[in-house]
């Protein structure tokens, strides 16, 4: 059955009219993305072979080009703009945080570093600079890694700290594994960060672990 021939209050586009769209499934959000169906399916049936095929939302988000073509009806066009709605989604967040303290606004923070580090195959060691009010400068990723780890350089972050004039900062990195338990590694690199930027005046609000479904804070462990 085509969604036109839906009751109204059921189609995914008029519903997130009526009630938003935290009301809509992630098969209905996709639906609205993908416009149409093909032949004998609807776009929200659609929708579901992709989360299907892809293990879920995540898996459609970092689906490859090639691997988003093997779902019939799928081509490069639909992925750049799957592609282009993400990059989107990540500005739109840094834009939050452009008006905003970025240290008594955690939830924003962490919802920005989550969408920008977790999709990552590979370790990306990160850091949002700020000024002496805890206002965003700017967020830089200066360290990429493997799948177990990033070589993080106390020298080269001091040296970036400087560039942008920053008075404090907040370190974020992702771990690939989805297990965002800080290793004794991330502890030591965080100890090793905090003495060299003792020394020009900056400081260290935190350290956030990010992974799949959780983002842990070294600050609220008490090991900063």
């Amino acid at each position: 059955m085509a969604i036109t021939d839906w009751p109204v209050d059921e189609r995914p586009r008029e519903k997130l009219l009526q009630r938003g769209g935290a009301s809509l499934s992630d098969s209905e959000l996709l639906a609205i993305f993908l416009r149409t169906g093909i032949q004998g399916k609807s776009a929200v049936e659609l929708a579901r072979d992709l989360l299907t095929h892809f293990d879920g939302l995540r898996g459609v988000m970092d689906a490859t080009p090639q691997r988003f073509e093997e779902v019939k009806g799928m081509g490069p066009a639909k992925w750049v703009q799957l592609q282009a709605c993400l990059e989107l989604g990540k500005r739109y967040l840094e834009t939050t945080l452009d008006r905003s303290d970025a240290f008594t606004s955690p939830a924003a923070t962490r919802q920005y570093l989550r969408a920008r580090l977790r999709g990552y195959h590979h370790e990306v060691f990160a850091c949002l600079f700020l000024d002496n009010q805890n206002r965003l400068i700017r967020f830089e990723e200066l360290f990429t890694g493997t799948i177990d780890g990033a070589s993080v350089y106390p020298r080269e972050v001091v040296k970036r700290v400087l560039a942008h004039n920053a008075a404090a900062v907040i370190f974020a990195h992702n771990h690939p594994s989805g297990v965002a338990e800080p290793s004794q590694a991330d502890q030591h690199i965080t100890r090793r960060l905090q003495q060299a930027l003792d020394l020009v005046d900056v400081r260290v609000l935190d350290h956030l672990v990010i992974g799949d479904s959780e983002v842990v804070s070294l600050a609220e462990r008490g090991l900063l």
